[in-house]
């Protein structure tokens, strides 16, 4: 059986500009996608917290350092300069490889930079 599970996430990251015309896909900061492993051209999903759209692109590699997160081409519409995305990228694994698992999380501020890194997301706890 093969399960297929969060391979990065990268939360909260700010969008710097979005093209509409430019050739499709999402560009990420090369730092940004060699610290999270996802690969140019790797199908990703995006998550607009500011106005709660969900898309499918592919990511590509913007300047190392640049801190750039540039929505492009008919994604464009759904995310504009300023809002905060989480970035997703998912993997199909089999039960073996699932013993040693653990996903990329990275973690930015509102100036694109890395605050940490983790492996697992605390346990929500239950509110009263």
């Amino acid at each position: 059986m093969q399960t297929t599970m969060l391979k990065a996430k990268l939360h909260r990251a700010t969008v710097t500009r979005s093209e509409l015309g430019y050739e499709g896909s999402c560009a990420i900061d090369g730092d940004f996608l060699d610290l999270s492993g996802i690969r140019e051209y790797e199908q990703i999903q995006i998550y607009n917290v500011n106005n709660g759209e969900r898309f499918t692109t592919y990511a590509i590699r913007a300047e190392a350092g640049s801190g750039v997160i540039s929505v492009n081409g008919a994604a464009a519409r759904l995310a504009c300069a300023g809002d905060v995305v989480i970035i997703c990228a998912y993997a199909v694994y089999d039960q073996n490889e699932l013993t040693n698992y653990k996903p990329a999380l990275i973690y930015f501020n509102e100036k694109n930079e890395v605050v940490r890194t983790a492996s697992s997301i605390p346990v929500q706890a239950h509110s009263a």
